[in-house]
């Protein structure tokens, strides 16, 4: 029994350990448990109620990431994406004036085209038509993308302050010191490679916080789950298709094609699970994972879902197979029953791994050809533009539009793969239709 489930993970093939392989599922799950709360808080100013979204959130990523590791044997964990669920909720609602109704209709209107477009291999045929440059522009961006996330989160960087964009937070608070020392701590076990590293910070951080008074101990440790009936099958599907809707289902459809497709490749790129032509071996499996998710997601009732970034927290953790995954997926379900005690870890507490994964994805930066600008400004652009945008979406849209025009001037149209060129004709859609 044991040997079938070694072979069916392929755990020596990946040189990894089902040990290893729980540790990082744990890891993953820590480090983007925040989504159980945040996503429904920012729903919650669509009109979604709190806790039947909350619901959704946790049923969404459970049976995605499930997906997603039975299905793919990936490390990839799936849960509803952050800035989706911003776009849905402020501007399709608050500012479009739509219900988040006709809001989830289009969320699953583009949850089938993914998957469409996912069976005839289309998303595939894209994919690989992502030259190398750019992929690792997407690899690095993502983890500068973390990084800044994990700075501001922790407080150690300030965003919007008088006299500039950003700012040294006031290192004298205690959960300021408790993410430095917690991304030293992070550091110094990674480099001394002890298993578990990442989790391990976040726990004794977390520990820390309770002890020093920063947040409450867990008033109980289990609670029955919360009702997601106000939000299951609520969705508009005849509203999400009349003509008004159209730029809302294009620029939703468009930024989560984008995101899961930067997302994978980077994710794939730091786990050694690229070829050696830079593609990723049956991608379309994680591809149908995340747009059957989406799917699913839009119909329990909450916004877009996809692999996450916070899944290279497990991958750094070790993480190589699709059991990471189900533990990740399995946590999530229990979450139904623990959200007392998750919900308390503090941003301080899991912020310094997004900071570490920043760290570790920023090693392939060295693989861009630098000497040739044709392949650096769009690789730049990438890395930037994710960060200083906050949104991975701009940055790969920037790079699928600019690497062609400047092969252009450069003479070299003809090493433009096709499936480039239809990458770049809907980035130019995406910022015609895409409401700030």
């Amino acid at each position: 029994m044991s040997g079938i489930f070694l072979n069916f993970f392929k755990i020596k093939e990946r040189d990894t350990s089902v040990r290893t392989e729980l540790l990082a599922g744990m890891t993953t799950f820590i480090t983007m448990a925040y989504i159980i709360i945040v996503n429904p808080k920012i729903l919650e100013a669509a009109g979604m109620p709190f806790e039947a979204s909350m619901a959704a959130t946790i049923y969404s990523a459970a049976i995605g990431t499930l997906i997603m590791g039975l299905y793919a044997n990936r490390p990839f964990a799936i849960a509803p994406y952050m800035g989706e669920n911003a776009f849905i909720a402020f501007t399709v609602v608050k500012v479009m004036g739509y219900t988040w109704q006709t809001a989830l209709g289009a969320i699953f209107i583009s949850g089938i085209l993914f998957t469409v477009l996912t069976l005839f291999r289309v998303r595939q045929w894209l994919a690989e038509a992502i030259p190398e440059s750019l992929k690792i522009s997407f690899a690095v961006g993502i983890g500068l993308f973390l990084a800044f996330i994990g700075l501001n989160e922790t407080g150690i960087v300030l965003i919007g302050v008088p006299g500039a964009p950003v700012h040294i937070g006031d290192l004298r608070q205690p959960g300021v010191l408790i993410a430095v020392g917690t991304f030293l701590l992070m550091g110094i076990l990674l480099m001394r490679r002890v298993p578990g590293a990442i989790l391990i910070g976040i726990a004794l951080a977390s520990a820390a916080s309770v002890i020093a008074g920063l947040i409450p101990a867990p008033a109980c440790w289990v609670s029955a789950p919360p009702d997601i009936s106000p939000v299951f099958m609520k969705l508009d599907i005849k509203g999400a298709l009349s003509w008004g809707m159209f730029s809302v289902v294009l620029t939703v459809f468009v930024m989560a094609f984008l995101d899961t497709i930067g997302t994978l490749i980077a994710l794939g790129y730091k786990a050694g699970m690229l070829d050696n032509k830079g593609n990723m071996p049956d991608i379309e499996k994680p591809m149908l994972s995340d747009a059957v998710a989406t799917t699913l997601a839009a119909l329990l009732g909450t916004t877009t879902t996809g692999a996450y970034i916070e899944s290279a927290t497990g991958i750094a953790a070790g993480g190589r197979t699709g059991l990471s995954a189900i533990v990740t997926a399995l946590l999530f379900g229990l979450a139904l029953f623990l959200a007392p005690v998750l919900t308390i870890i503090p941003a301080h507490a899991y912020g310094p791994s997004c900071i570490i994964v920043g760290v570790l994805m920023m090693s392939t930066v060295g693989n861009i050809r630098w000497d040739d600008l044709s392949e650096a400004i769009p690789a730049f652009a990438v890395i930037t533009l994710m960060c200083f945008t906050y949104n991975i979406g701009i940055g790969m849209t920037a790079g699928f539009v600019i690497y062609p025009l400047l092969k252009i001037f450069r003479g070299e149209a003809g090493k433009v793969k096709p499936g480039l060129w239809a990458l770049m004709i809907l980035s130019v859609l995406f910022y015609v239709f895409y409401h700030y």
